[in-house]
């Protein structure tokens, strides 16, 4: 939250009438009057023009129009709120479930929220602007008419002028006079007119605030995405400093114990570098599994797809392996089923006792409200706005049973499957 003053903060110092405050109520008033003349346009001619035509079927995509025209208005406002209030609005509505417009429709016409803005959109267009155009027309109206008193007199003539349709005037002592007063009186109707915005804004962000679960549950979304993104880069800092670092001093270790042995130094000089060398070369295998554990290099270049292949190669236990993939996964949803598919295979290895795996297959799951069908963010657990890898025998490209050695499981540190 911003931590400047707001309008309702302003009107309690003495320093209001000298600041911008002023000018900015009176600004957001003004283009308030104009968003509703605009909105309630808009909203006649949809009605009129959709109810008319609903019977040739062609006022129905109008109808459609304005049941959800408190949507662009309702982004409108969130922005011209912060002429007088700069703490933010955030949107109310969630991501569609799926892409394209049938889905985005689904979604917001099942949205507490499109109702809400559409009801915001009424009370703007038959209620507020009125009120607030009286307010503002009193006020330059007044304070224009006084202010204007010599001027009006200089254009009749110098004989009379009327003053707000009131009083005539005969010279200009008198007009001057209304001047004056006209001038005393800006600073005086700006408290009115301040009040009067910062009570529109606060039912503004009481009508627009998406209040309930609804809010809570996608900040929670939002902070799971933020800590999966932090650990996805760290890992990734972690592999390109093992494979920048220590994994090419390794390999330059043992070419320099291989050129060595081939001094041909004697016994047991030779015997020690054979060994270190030996050790090494394990060592350096060591690390590339670990980077391989990490991340595997095949996922970032070539998809899930081959990854699962490849640790199929790897497995003890042979495997056939169907695919179903339409298009590629965010990153890190990519890296949470290939760990899940990793710890599964050695698990199998492991416990099972088996001769041959079934076949497993890894599906993205949605919960309702959430993002689909290829999720754009990762998310985890199993609270709705989370995902989770479920077992599910439904994939379709086949793959011929692989045999061959190790374990495909990546070390245990390292493994990032949701429960």
């Amino acid at each position: 939250m911003s931590s400047s003053p707001g309008l309702h903060q302003a009107l309690r110092q003495r320093r209001y009438v000298r600041g911008p405050w002023p000018w900015r109520a009176a600004l957001y008033l003004v283009t308030g009057v104009l968003t509703g003349v605009v909105t309630l346009t808009a909203l006649l001619l949809l009605a009129v023009a959709g109810g008319a035509l609903a019977v040739l079927l062609i006022g129905l995509p109008l109808l459609l129009t304005l049941a959800l025209a408190g949507i662009p208005l309702a982004a409108l406002e969130r922005r011209r709120l912060r002429l007088v209030d700069p703490r933010p609005l955030p949107p109310a509505h969630r991501e569609p479930d799926g892409t394209g417009l049938t889905a985005w429709l689904r979604t917001r016409l099942g949205e507490r929220a499109t109702w809400r803005e559409l009801a915001y959109a009424l009370l703007t267009a038959l209620v507020l602007w009125p009120l607030e155009a009286v307010a503002v027309g009193t006020a330059l109206a007044v304070c224009g008419g006084l202010i204007a008193a010599p001027a009006v007199l200089a254009a009749s003539g110098g004989e009379e002028a009327r003053v707000l349709k009131i009083w005539l005037i005969h010279s200009y002592p008198p007009a001057f006079a209304a001047l004056l007063a006209g001038l005393v009186l800006l600073p005086v109707f700006a408290y009115p007119l301040g009040v009067l915005a910062a009570g529109r804004a606060a039912l503004t962000r009481a009508l627009l605030t998406d209040s309930g679960d609804g809010a809570r549950l996608r900040e929670l979304d939002r902070s799971r995405s933020r800590l999966v993104d932090a650990f996805e880069a760290e890992r990734r800092r972690i592999e390109r400093d093992l494979h920048d670092g220590a994994q090419q001093r390794l390999v330059a270790l043992s070419m320099t114990l291989g050129l060595a042995r081939l001094e041909g130094p004697d016994e047991p000089l030779a015997g020690l570098l054979a060994k270190a060398h030996g050790e090494a070369d394990t060592a350096l295998v060591e690390i590339r599994e670990l980077i391989r554990g990490i991340h595997p290099q095949v996922l970032t270049d070539r998809g899930l797809g081959a990854a699962v292949e490849d640790v199929a190669d790897r497995s003890v236990v042979p495997v056939d392996v169907d695919l179903e993939l339409p298009e590629r996964l965010p990153g890190a949803v990519e890296s949470g089923v290939y760990f899940a598919v990793c710890e599964a295979l050695a698990n199998a290895a492991r416990h099972s006792g088996a001769a041959r795996t079934g076949r497993p297959a890894v599906r993205p799951v949605r919960w309702p409200g959430t993002p689909g069908p290829s999720p754009p963010r990762p998310r985890t657990g199993s609270s709705p706005g989370g995902r989770r890898v479920l077992p599910e025998r439904s994939w379709s490209r086949r793959a011929p049973a692989r045999r061959a050695t190790g374990s495909p499981s990546p070390p245990r540190r390292d493994r990032a499957v949701g429960p």
